[in-house]
């Protein structure tokens, strides 16, 4: 599995709110607009698949970043910790 850092920058509310309900089911929301977790790489191509369905090319943008392990290693997180999952991963 790979680590993702997702951002997202969509004009209208309505397909931010769609595309945010999608991202939530493979990755945890850790601010507004920027999403973290474990995907594999298939799952990742499929959810870019179903975002560039949702949104305008025009006017909104997504932005996936894969980390490496060094990259992850060098992740400074000040204040609320936030719990990073992945697609495979079960909350309860």
């Amino acid at each position: 599995m790979d680590y993702y850092i997702i951002t997202y920058d969509i004009r209208d509310d309505q397909r931010r709110n769609k595309i945010f309900k999608l991202l939530k089911g493979f990755a945890a929301p850790v601010q507004f607009s920027v999403f973290e977790g474990y995907m594999r790489r298939e799952d990742a191509v499929q959810l870019q698949y179903q975002i560039r369905k949702l949104m305008h090319g025009r006017s909104d943008s997504v932005c996936f970043y894969r980390q490496c392990a060094r990259c992850m290693e060098q992740i400074e997180r000040l204040g609320v910790k936030v719990e990073v999952y992945g697609n495979s991963d079960i909350i309860i």
